[in-house]
């Protein structure tokens, strides 16, 4: 890894405050860890206590934290060269790399112990995988060392819904395999539109994302084959015990538009998509991060509906 103090010797010294150190743990990305681990827990079979919920999706948002932190720390130097990163707290010089290191190593042992503690052992092992698959997989091998980095990586950002399912059941189910596959074959066609138009930072920063090995023109063939295959695995999910008529009608919905998203990415040339500075590839990213949110939305409101009839098969 490059020396993360001589990218902070190029920047003013500046005092860290509280923002920082939150942002230091990718609150955005929490957020939707947060999010899908809560729908894991909450369509389970069985139903936790309030309190013993909540210190579940607490101890998982803490460990996305220290995954966040860990991952801040070890891509400093190439933080430092993009432009979307640049100005976060390590690589801007308000929070040193040691003490990213070390905000992320002790969250980690926190939530997974505490997690352990507070539902089963189950939930914390696959609690510390993730933290490790996410920092040490992800952070340190696969993302400097192969286009596959999103690919075979995105299984970091899959397992939440999983946890949140093993710490109400203490075990896993083709319900929870399914809601990890929705997201892990979600995460390439959503981030290689991000890398269409921001290209240039991956490339700057030696970063060998699929758009600098292998051309805009291979990523646009790549989001519309995963986006094919994307459609089966949400349709299937919406046909088990987590879903119903709302989920399935949701996901055939959701499906046929992505699918009409990827196919007008797939068909652009590059020259029409710089003179319209990407807006087709920008409108798909956007439009991922709904897709997600409206897939789980839908497993959700399914579970609350159930116990009045109306949800369900």
């Amino acid at each position: 890894m490059t020396d993360i103090g001589a990218f902070q010797a190029e920047t003013a010294p500046q005092e860290a405050g509280f923002g920082d150190y939150v942002q230091l743990l990718k609150p955005r990305v929490m957020s939707l860890v947060v999010f899908t681990a809560l729908v894991g827990l909450l369509v389970a079979p069985v139903s936790l206590h309030p309190v013993e919920a909540f210190a579940a999706i607490l101890f998982i948002a803490l460990g996305a934290g220290a995954s966040g932190a860990l991952n801040m720390w070890w891509d400093a130097d190439i933080d430092a060269v993009m432009r979307r990163t640049r100005n976060r707290p390590v690589p801007a010089g308000r929070v040193q790399g040691g003490e990213a290191l070390a905000v992320g190593l002790a969250l980690s042992g926190i939530s997974i112990v505490m997690l352990g503690l507070a539902t089963n052992l189950v939930a914390a092992g696959l609690l510390a995988f993730t933290i490790f698959f996410y920092a040490v997989v992800y952070s340190v091998w696969l993302k400097r060392s192969t286009p596959q980095n999103i690919v075979i990586g995105g299984a970091a950002g899959a397992f939440p819904p999983m946890i949140g399912w093993v710490a109400a059941t203490g075990s896993l189910s083709v319900e929870a395999c399914l809601m990890f596959a929705l997201i892990f074959m979600w995460t390439p066609p959503h981030f290689w539109a991000l890398a269409l138009f921001m290209k240039e930072d991956y490339h700057n920063a030696g970063v060998p994302m699929l758009t600098v090995t292998h051309g805009r023109k291979s990523t646009r063939r790549h989001i519309l084959a995963y986006t094919v295959l994307l459609a089966p695995v949400s349709v299937w999910a919406a046909l088990t015990s987590i879903g119903g008529p709302l989920t399935l009608a949701v996901a055939l919905g959701l499906n046929g538009w992505f699918l009409i998203g990827a196919a007008r990415i797939w068909r652009r040339g590059e020259t029409q998509a710089e003179a319209d500075k990407y807006a087709v590839e920008k409108a798909f990213f956007r439009f991922s991060l709904l897709y997600l949110f409206l897939h789980f939305g839908a497993f959700l409101a399914e579970a609350a509906l159930k116990p009045y009839g109306l949800g369900g098969w």
